[in-house]
């Protein structure tokens, strides 16, 4: 594949065949990656459901899930940075098979202790230790790859269809668990198994994918150095710098949001658990509505502007949602709050990508995935406050800080772009 010069929204130019919604899976590299990822995301969301309910099953309490969850969220804030520096460091494709042949050992094992009725809460912990680390190196590795199977001029409809890929997983997965769980004959261990067989079958695509060696210096330094470096990459590129910034503050303020949607449903519009789902789908259906959207819209006008548009309209929903004076107008919000936290991430990790070079683009994606790691920790904080000053004065508070954030990034990045003699 040849690297060519690539400016984020530019149009196609002569003999560039036209953008369409779909058009990187013109790439038979980038379908297999594609279905591959795919794959894996179901299993993942499907197992995420499943692990919890054994975790009930096992404890009966709320401790005990939320314990499961935990040990899920701290390995991906330790491995996060280290996972860039893997993603970088070794042929992607051989992390790729390494990290989802981990994740499938775990589900397997879980499958077969609960089958054989030896199953034990530790072990829960464990497997979700496994699969937030396998998680954590994956996730980089996959956009980084997704920048290597295609040309760069198709690369942000390449990231929003596996933005739009694993939104649908977010509907889908966790639907299919739950049927399955409440089938005697199944429950939550056949949900292992059946995630076992599908997480088998993505490793087979992953398999087919080309083996491409690392670019640049990788390797020549120590894994310590080699961070360092992104850290360094980051900081002497003012719009990458903006990127990340930007994006951190969003993800780390705002995503926490996702959290409090339970007692949104139950404490403020006393709509219960079934209410609460609802507002689940109705979230991760507009995910995958606006990536849909998106990808058919990011290489025809500027990526720039979809990104920060996605950003302020997040920060508004927030605030918006924090005000909500009853269910069905929640909803609303919801739907237009889903859609554009899922297009702020879609945009921003294509920007990071196409403003990078290669060789640091697993780096570069770690640092993203770090900020989702701090929101899980932050959402403690944020819940004492809600308790001491309200649920709804805290969304308004967390709207208006992202706002803030958008709003400082737009201006800058309309100042270094006005230096620099660059479309914004």
């Amino acid at each position: 594949m040849v690297d060519v010069p690539f400016r984020p929204g530019a149009k196609a130019g002569p003999g560039q065949p036209r953008a369409s919604r779909f058009g990187a899976l013109r790439s038979e590299r980038f379908r297999v990656l594609f279905v591959s990822s795919t794959l894996m995301f179901f299993a993942i969301q499907a197992q995420q459901i499943a692990r919890g309910w054994l975790a009930i099953e096992l404890t009966g309490d709320n401790a005990g899930l939320g314990g499961v969850f935990m040990a899920f969220g701290v390995p991906m804030l330790v491995f996060a940075p280290i996972g860039g520096v893997i993603a970088d460091r070794f042929p992607k494709k051989a992390v790729l098979t390494a990290c989802q042949s981990v994740i499938l050992l775990a589900a397997v094992i879980i499958a077969v202790t609960d089958t054989l009725g030896v199953l034990e809460y530790w072990m829960l912990l464990g497997a979700s230790v496994v699969h937030g680390t396998g998680m954590s190196v994956m996730g980089p590795a996959r956009m980084a790859f997704t920048g290597e199977v295609v040309e760069r001029a198709a690369l942000p409809n390449a990231v929003v269809l596996q933005q739009m890929g694993m939104n649908g997983t977010r509907v889908i997965g966790p639907a299919v668990a739950g049927v399955l769980i409440g089938i005697p004959s199944i429950g939550a261990g056949g949900v292992f198994v059946l995630t076992s067989v599908i997480i088998v079958i993505a490793i087979w695509f992953t398999f087919r994918l080309p083996n491409v060696p690392v670019r640049g210096n990788a390797g020549e330094g120590s894994p310590f150095s080699e961070l360092v470096d992104g850290l360094r990459y980051v900081r002497t590129r003012p719009q990458v710098m903006l990127l990340v910034g930007a994006f951190s503050v969003v993800i780390i303020v705002g995503f926490p949001y996702l959290v409090f949607l339970p007692f949104i449903a139950d404490d403020i519009f006393d709509v219960g658990s079934s209410g609460f789902g609802v507002m689940s789908a109705v979230s991760a259906a507009a995910a995958v509505v606006a990536t849909f959207w998106l990808a058919g819209r990011v290489n025809r006008g500027s990526l720039w502007q979809l990104q920060a548009g996605c950003g302020l309209a997040f920060s508004v929903g927030l605030v918006l949602l924090g005000v909500a004076p009853d269910y069905l107008v929640a909803l609303l919000v919801l739907f237009f709050v889903g859609g554009a936290t899922s297009g702020f991430q879609a945009t921003n990790s294509s920007l990071v990508l196409t403003e990078t070079d290669l060789e640091y683009h697993g780096r570069m994606q770690s640092l993203l995935m770090t900020a989702f790691a701090i929101s899980s920790i932050v959402a403690l904080p944020l819940g004492v406050v809600a308790d001491a000053v309200g649920l709804r004065e805290t969304l308004v508070a967390m709207g208006a800080v992202c706002f803030l954030a958008m709003t400082i990034y737009v201006v800058a990045r309309r100042r270094y772009v006005a230096r620099e003699n660059l479309p914004f």
